[in-house]
């Protein structure tokens, strides 16, 4: 294992069920942070789990179903963070649904609305509560995840979600670049063997791209940054 460059860190990882955001948790845990892994899936939460203990410091288990979430919930989140470990230094989101691909036309109202409310407005939230605790320390890093498939045809919410996640990022770098206390990027992990890319690309073999554990290594340079 590399020196201890992520060991003082804590770090909320969203999506960290699955897929890329598990990736990401495991690859934190190896640099000796101290995860909370938040999912709806809890099954496979507690498989994140069982693979960074305890071969690695203790991970902290906050399932949450971003649907339903809302102002309150995230609220008692970052107090229930901040009153067992004292801090957060990094924020991951790479919770995403992928909702329904479609003409437009046909999109379905409701599927788009939930679809934006999981991708956009939830990671908007949690990040408003977590900003007072991450602003604490000297310096903090929020990465959002984005994909190239944006501005496609028939990728309905989710694409436009993505777009919006891109422009959410640009405004708070904006924001906080005189502070140069709050890190704030955005990554394109690419296509990966993930439920999404099967969902999205369901004639595909997802043999032919590479693990989500190929991503990591992107993550993990904007945290030591």
């Amino acid at each position: 294992m590399n020196e201890a460059t992520l060991s003082e860190q804590v770090i909320l990882v969203t999506g960290a069920a699955n897929g890329v955001g598990a990736a990401v948790a495991k690859a934190c845990a190896i640099e000796g942070a101290t995860l909370i892994l938040l999912d709806k899936d809890l099954p496979n939460l507690e498989a994140t789990y069982d693979a960074i203990y305890p071969h690695y410091t203790k991970p902290a288990i906050y399932p949450l179903d971003l649907k339903g979430a809302g102002v309150n919930d995230y609220v008692d989140l970052v107090s229930t963070i901040e009153s067992h470990f004292g801090r957060l230094d990094v924020l991951v989101h790479c919770a995403a649904t992928l909702g329904q691909l479609a003409p437009f036309e046909h999109q379905d109202p409701k599927a788009w609305a939930e679809t934006l409310h999981i991708n956009l407005t939830a990671p908007f939230l949690l990040t408003q509560a977590c900003l007072p605790l991450m602003k604490q320390q000297a310096k903090a890093t929020i990465l959002f995840t984005t994909d190239q498939h944006k501005d496609k045809a028939y990728w309905s919410g989710y694409g436009i979600s993505k777009a919006a996640i891109e422009t959410l990022v640009k405004q708070l770098q904006d924001e906080f670049e005189n502070e140069r206390q709050v890190r704030v990027h955005c990554i394109d992990p690419g296509q990966v063997q993930t439920q999404l890319l099967s969902r999205a690309f369901p004639a595909l073999n997802p043999n032919d791209f590479p693990l989500p554990e190929a991503t990591t290594s992107s993550y993990l340079a904007l945290m030591k940054t």
